[in-house]
């Protein structure tokens, strides 16, 4: 039997999937990772959330990077991995996608918001850090692009920021509940193209897995957990779930 085969069963068996993805589930999709040589942090500096409160010239090169597409996290479309993922959620399979990017390209790939939760945020769209206010990036470009203006909070005046979680900042305590539920209550836990360096987000594996649920993990490059996983695969994911959860 191959190891997708038994990547297989292994879904087929599970009453309740939780699906954890990182960087690598969307680099198929052209959107850089972080950390990996050529990665985004390899050309330029994190710009800490501390500095972006306290400087609008911080806030301005963060805005910059933004409208110019620098980062290149937004503007790409899912790939089969989103897709073969999308149809797991869709059959019931899967009860949430717990996510460490901030792409957007689950909820594009046809996942309710309400099954992504995602940890580190999402880049295409902003909010308030003081009332905590929505705004849409396309209607802060036109401002920022033609006259400079940095974006402020249409209702409060208040700092806008794209809504990821940046360095230096909490992570969010309602996506991170909700995360260790779902791990907790899942008896396969599939991770799908994540490095599993970055904590606490890299400790819901193990926490899986001390709960009695298979690991199974799915990344080009080998990761510290492996050793405990019952199923480690070196594929590309978007052919391997699309062999795996083939499209109708």
């Amino acid at each position: 039997m191959t190891p997708a085969d038994r990547l297989a069963r292994l879904i087929e068996a599970a009453d309740r999937v939780v699906v954890f993805t990182g960087a690598g589930i969307s680099t198929e999709s052209g959107i850089p990772d972080f950390r990996s040589p050529g990665g985004v942090w390899s050309k330029m500096k994190p710009i800490y959330f501390q500095d972006f409160v306290a400087s609008e010239d911080r806030r301005r090169e963060a805005w910059t990077r933004t409208f110019t597409g620098t980062a290149g996290w937004t503007g790409r479309s899912p790939n089969a991995g989103h897709d073969a993922v999308a149809r797991l959620v869709a059959a019931g399979k899967v009860s949430s996608v717990i996510t460490q990017n901030v792409d957007n390209l689950h909820q594009d790939s046809g996942i309710p918001d309400d099954r992504v939760i995602e940890l580190h945020g999402n880049a295409s769209y902003a909010t308030c850090l003081d009332c905590g206010l929505r705004h849409e990036l396309h209607h802060l470009k036109p401002a920022f692009v033609e006259r400079g203006e940095i974006p402020a909070c249409r209702a409060c005046g208040g700092i806008v920021k794209t809504a990821t979680i940046s360095f230096g900042q909490s992570m969010p305590l309602g996506p991170m509940a909700r995360a260790e539920e779902e791990t907790e209550a899942c008896d396969l836990f599939l991770v799908l193209g994540s490095s599993l360096v970055v904590y606490p987000a890299a400790g819901f594996p193990l926490l899986a897995k001390r709960n009695g649920a298979r690991l199974v993990i799915v990344n080009r490059e080998p990761t510290e957990q492996d050793p405990y996983a019952d199923l480690v695969l070196h594929e590309e994911i978007g052919p391997l779930m699309s062999r795996i959860v083939p499209p109708v």
